[in-house]
């Protein structure tokens, strides 16, 4: 039985020819061949196969029964390969099924996902979009698979296998409730330090520097309200005078919802970047190209920091 491997492609592109065309001189013009390496192919393919395929008559190469036998499935067969190689990775987002994963932060999803769901299911209704914690995975392995596709946050230890677009930055806010006493003046550091926080405990960077600031601030972790996540805080700060400190973004999320208001704090904090980021392997597929021009045109933001 002769296997696909034990046998050169390029030989069946000269029995396609020859068998089309019935002449040796023909076929070497059409693949820009000479006439002995025509030839030469010939013999390869009557030893491959034990027979002589094209007979030599007054009417040129004819087949034998075993070529007239080989020659659709030998012309399929080239037809499909030529297709496959030039074909389009083509995605048309209005009626694709196909199914995304963004790793990002909970603050991410709670800023992220009301604008892209809104917009997806007007858009591209049928596409389906699932969230993982950042933190909780190994993200390069997860994006080197595609188990992940995009992942939105600021990630600094990603390699060169990663490509990345800056979406925004932006400062930390003192976020509070609109009738806490510190609202509508300055707030002072004094005030900032003796004021009751909740502070979000996160183990991931860049959180865990900012929870380094203001413990060195005087502001004791240990003394205070504590949470995990982000999630939370709004339900939390809005029925009480804790003040916590969050991304600019969450605090424009949560203000109007939950009567909520922010200001700037008195202690100097680093901006966060957050980018978009996606693995090399992904760069060309038009899916992934798809959703991060989608994402983009949505939340990339020129500098707006003061």
């Amino acid at each position: 039985m002769i296997e696909a491997k034990d046998i050169d492609l390029n030989l069946l592109v000269v029995f396609q020819h020859i068998f089309e065309s019935r002449q040796i001189s023909l076929v070497a013009r059409q693949l820009g061949l000479s006439q002995p390496a025509v030839s030469n192919a010939l013999a390869r393919l009557r030893r491959s196969f034990d027979d002589e395929l094209f007979v030599r008559t007054a009417n040129g190469m004819q087949p034998t029964p075993r070529a007239e036998q080989l020659a659709d499935s030998v012309t399929l067969a080239l037809s499909h390969i030529t297709q496959a190689l030039n074909s389009e990775n083509s995605f048309d987002a209005a009626s694709s099924k196909r199914h995304f994963t963004i790793a990002m932060t909970d603050v991410g999803e709670v800023y992220f996902m009301p604008l892209l769901v809104e917009e997806l299911l007007r858009r591209a209704p049928q596409i389906q979009i699932s969230t993982v914690r950042a933190g909780s995975i190994d993200l390069k392995t997860e994006m080197e698979s595609g188990r992940v596709d995009l992942a939105i946050g600021a990630f600094d230890d990603l390699s060169d296998a990663w490509f990345q677009r800056r979406l925004f930055r932006q400062n930390y806010v003192c976020m509070l409730r609109q009738t806490h006493p510190l609202v509508g003046k300055p707030l002072e550091m004094k005030e900032f330090v003796a004021a009751h926080h909740l502070i979000v405990a996160s183990q991931e960077e860049p959180y865990i520097s900012i929870n380094q600031r203001l413990e060195k601030a005087g502001i004791n972790p240990k003394a205070q309200f504590q949470v995990p996540h982000f999630v939370a805080v709004p339900y939390i700060v809005s029925s009480n005078d804790l003040l916590v400190t969050v991304p600019r973004k969450l605090a424009e999320r949560a203000a109007a919802p939950f009567g909520l208001t922010y200001i700037k704090p008195p202690l100097r904090l680093p901006a966060l970047q957050t980018n978009l980021f996606w693995h090399r392997r992904y760069h060309q597929d038009t899916g992934n190209q798809w959703l991060r021009q989608f994402i983009c045109e949505r939340f990339v933001e020129t500098e707006t920091l003061s």
